[in-house]
């Protein structure tokens, strides 16, 4: 621990922004002891339906967020998990926050968030954009289109494709759909950076969302040429709207306002880490920081990222970013933008009553249930292949317009055997992601898992079957906030780096689930009819997926 820091400021604070809530947690400094925890569920949660107050639907893919919602994670979580953790304010030396990504939103130029403003409450592009808002694909084909087309050099670090959850699809489609909005933004910031600029008062980037999020490569944005090629009046989106310095990972972005201070309980000054990216920051959490250590953040969707000493292209990533993960090496992001979010639109919309009334006679979930009963057959006895893609593919496709399937159904097919079908394919998709990755060249030494899912015994066994290796599990509960908070302590000067922190702070049990020889040998013959139906579906074998899409949203249009 660097000499600066006083033996009796040893706790740091971590917030993790999510989907549905935030979580602060007090972390001691010298082991990573959490010492006390505290949620707060978003009043609003995820805006898909309609804007607070207003009867107007919101078209399909439309995902959006309230700022609110994020203040007050700062007002009652913190405080809260403070005096849970019996510290006081004088005792924390660091605060770190996180981010779901891409969350992205529109400011005045003291960042007011424009959906505050009186007269725009009612416009649906005023507001955040969650990482999950899949309504601009048309958009991300054209950011496509128009860096193929001029040969962009960054695209390649990208896997050839840009995303639709990233920022420029989402402001084009700010742009096409509301250049009224677009024009009154003064800026277009990650909410990772947005949340430091509340704690804050300073405006600050992070590398990491930048990079991985807003194409920035090799020490600039795309150009403003090639921003004119991809639509008239987005040439100066960059220079209007999102150019300033970048921040590196755990830096100091300031320090705490008294406003902030108010609203957290901590002290004024208090240092403020630079934001970060929930799955990225676990990395420290996990310990996971150095080459080959691939990371699996599982939740609502899964993140995988991994650092590495090299630059090499890996076909269908989201991307690979210098000091994206940990300052000095190449940091790796795949993902899957389905997971646990499709394991539970099954339970809440397609599982008999049946099943509802015995989980609740037994005090236990339906997802705890169809585990069980899952867990119960043998491997292919349920006849199925399903494609993960009831939320897009992310990696290694890249396309939103894609839709899930389900083959092998009939009339004898019972839900538990669809939900082990479900978990299957997900699993499918991850090891298509790590095979990319190897394919590439880029070595996976480790696989280690982090987030709500691996909670679940039979999802986490069904992996490491799946992709015939051991998984280690994260040893927190917590992983992002605690990432946060390991970044907190680099920050406020208490370990030199990220590296030295997480090998402090962070842990991980080793090779917590072993794969069964036997069932991964009958995984590896319903893996290639996954990848035979993934590459008919996905590369261009059939465009139905594609043209079911646009029949379903111009019936939406014309409703």
């Amino acid at each position: 621990m660097a000499d600066n820091v006083s033996a009796n400021n040893t706790v740091v604070v971590g917030v993790d922004f999510g989907t549905l809530s935030g979580r602060a947690v007090v972390v001691r400094v010298r082991d990573g002891t959490e010492l006390g925890s505290a949620v707060h569920d978003y009043e609003h949660g995820v805006v898909t339906r309609r804007l607070p107050g207003e009867a107007t639907e919101l078209p399909p893919e439309t995902c959006l967020q309230i700022p609110e919602d994020w203040r007050q994670v700062l007002r009652r979580a913190v405080p809260e998990a403070l005096t849970r953790a019996g510290v006081t304010p004088d005792q924390v030396i660091g605060i770190g926050t996180d981010f779901t990504a891409c969350t992205v939103l529109p400011t005045r130029i003291d960042g007011t968030p424009l959906c505050e403003i009186d007269g725009l409450t009612d416009r649906s592009h005023a507001y955040p954009k969650l990482w999950k808002h899949h309504a601009a694909q048309a958009e991300a084909d054209m950011v496509n289109a128009a860096a193929r087309r001029r040969a962009e050099k960054w695209l390649d670090r990208y896997g050839g494709r840009v995303s639709a959850e990233w920022q420029f699809a989402k402001a084009l489609q700010v742009l096409r759909e509301d250049p009224d909005v677009f024009a009154r933004s003064d800026r277009w910031i990650e909410a990772a950076d947005w949340i430091v600029w509340e704690l804050s008062g300073r405006e600050t980037r992070n590398v990491c969302s930048a990079g991985y999020k807003g194409l920035h490569q090799d020490g600039d944005w795309p150009s403003r040429e090639y921003l004119a090629s991809v639509a008239p009046g987005f040439e100066g989106v960059v220079d209007d709207k999102m150019r300033g310095p970048l921040s590196h990972l755990g830096q100091p972005a300031g320090r705490l306002t008294d406003r902030a201070a108010r609203w957290t309980g901590l002290r004024e000054g208090t240092t403020v880490a630079v934001g970060n990216v929930d799955a990225h920051v676990t990395a420290a959490a996990a310990g996971a920081t150095r080459p080959g250590q691939l990371l699996a953040v599982m939740g609502t969707s899964t993140c995988h990222v991994m650092n590495a000493d090299t630059l090499v292209p890996v076909p269908g990533m989201c991307g690979v970013v210098r000091d994206g993960i940990v300052p000095g090496l190449w940091g790796y992001e795949a993902g899957q933008s389905g997971v646990g979010d499709i394991f539970g639109w099954f339970v809440d919309r397609c599982l008999p009553d049946e099943y509802t009334r015995r989980a609740r006679e037994r005090g236990v979930s339906a997802h705890v249930l169809l585990s069980e009963l899952a867990s119960e057959q043998a491997v292919g006895a349920h006849g199925l292949v399903a494609l993960d893609w009831h939320s897009g593919n992310r990696s290694v496709l890249v396309d939103h317009d894609l839709s899930g399937v389900v083959a092998g159904l009939t009339l004898a097919t019972r839900p538990e055997e669809i939900y082990r079908a479900l978990v299957e394919a997900t699993a499918f998709g991850t090891r298509t992601i790590v095979e990319s990755f190897e394919n590439a060249g880029v070595e996976v030494r480790e696989l280690i898992a982090a987030g709500g899912l691996i909670r679940n015994g039979f999802v986490m066994q069904v992996y490491a079957d799946v992709l015939g290796r051991p998984i280690s599990l994260v040893g927190s509960a917590e992983a992002p906030a605690l990432g946060s908070a390991i970044h907190a302590a680099v920050a406020a000067g208490a370990y030199p780096d990220i590296h030295a922190a997480a090998d402090a702070m962070g842990s991980r049990e080793a090779d917590v689930y072993r794969p069964d020889p036997g069932r991964v040998r009958s995984y590896d013959a319903l893996y290639d009819i996954y990848t035979e139906l993934h590459d008919h579906f996905g590369r261009g074998g059939s465009s139905v997926l594609h043209a079911l899409r646009t029949i379903r949203n111009e019936a939406v249009a014309t409703t």
